[in-house]
């Protein structure tokens, strides 16, 4: 298996992050690549650095003026007299009629969905590092590999067309996705993260030739608490096209692993030509975010489950957060994935 990884996404290393209505450390640190690395290394599983993505692939996911504003948010933000050394937003667009803004201030609300996301000098150029690792596995996939694997850093699931958030800049799983799609006319995104992939699901949620797929700890009393319900089916052309399956906090192995299966059959139904995988590792009993209890043994079975879908498949790194466990909980999934 082929993996990818822009060992210059390290420069990005957010430091705000407030919870609960604390400032703390935020938790998307680079030293996260360090455990998925050693991950990768202990199963023998060679890096590579990815090709840069093309700006008409970004431009099939996101806004063209959602790429300027990641793009220069910073060097406007440093302008402002009295500006912090990260892009922190503090208003948003709440009224039902809206106008864009010019400001920077005005700016950051609209793009950023929350304050886990800051912008800092180099958050760009990582952005389009870990979009090219999905771009670069993708490519792979496309030219025969069966499976590949990408070391996205910062992650992307809870990023939409416009907004970003949840400690994710460009959304890697859709760059992918849509680099399938040049070959194949249907593809289909499996979301095993513990929150909702949220920003996913909006890309396509009005098109019926990509499936998305996730499974979460419920947003009843879990990030991103607003969406990422069963009754989210599709709109429009994308009707039925949206599988949402929500799971209590208190669910294990055995219902984590049900619920996979039960969106594999869904994505059987809809006979993809290939598959995207969000890997989030964060649904670990000991992750610091506390969303699920899944074992180590739990990801092996996982990847067993969706390694058996015989599906060119491509691996996007996605939540699994500051604890040695991410290393381990890594090394489950693919073991299992490759029936190791």
């Amino acid at each position: 298996m082929k993996c990818f990884y822009a060992a210059g996404t390290e420069v990005h290393d957010p430091v705000f992050r407030l919870t609960l209505g604390n400032v703390l450390r935020n938790l998307e640190r680079a030293e996260r690549a360090h455990f998925l690395l050693d991950g990768l290394k202990q199963l023998g599983l060679p890096v590579s650095e990815p090709e840069a993505v093309p700006r008409a692939i970004l431009e099939k996911v996101h806004t063209d003026r959602f790429l300027r504003f990641l793009e220069t948010a910073w060097e406007e933000w440093q302008a402002v007299p009295g500006a912090g050394k990260e892009v922190v937003p503090n208003v948003h667009p709440l009224n039902s009629v809206s106008a864009y803004p010019e400001y920077i201030v005005g700016k950051a609300g609209w793009h950023m969905g929350d304050t886990s996301a800051p912008i800092g000098e180099h958050s760009w150029d990582a952005a389009l590092g870990a979009a090219s690792a999905a771009y670069s596995a993708a490519k792979t996939v496309l030219d025969g590999d069966r499976s590949t694997y990408a070391l996205c850093r910062p992650p992307g699931h809870h990023t939409s067309a416009d907004v970003l958030a949840g400690h994710c800049l460009l959304n890697n799983a859709a760059v992918a996705a849509e680099t399938l799609r040049e070959r194949h006319n249907r593809v289909a995104v499996l979301d095993i993260d513990v929150h909702h992939g949220n920003g996913t699901q909006e890309i396509f949620y009005e098109r019926d030739d990509v499936l998305t797929c996730s499974i979460h700890a419920t947003p009843e009393n879990y990030y991103p608490f607003f969406v990422g319900y069963a009754t989210e089916t599709g709109r429009g052309a994308g009707e039925g096209f949206n599988l949402n399956l929500p799971l209590a906090r208190s669910t294990s192995d055995d219902g984590w692993c049900a619920a996979i299966e039960q969106g594999l059959e869904r994505i059987a139904d809809f006979t993809p030509g290939a598959l995207v995988v969000s890997l989030g590792l964060d649904a670990h009993e000991n992750d610091p975010l506390q969303g699920l209890k899944i074992t180590f043994d739990g990801f092996k079975r996982a990847g067993e489950i969706i390694g058996a879908a015989n599906l060119p498949t491509v691996l996007v790194q996605e939540g699994g957060y500051l604890s040695p466990d991410l290393t381990t909980s890594l090394c489950s999934f693919l073991a299992g994935f490759k029936g190791q």
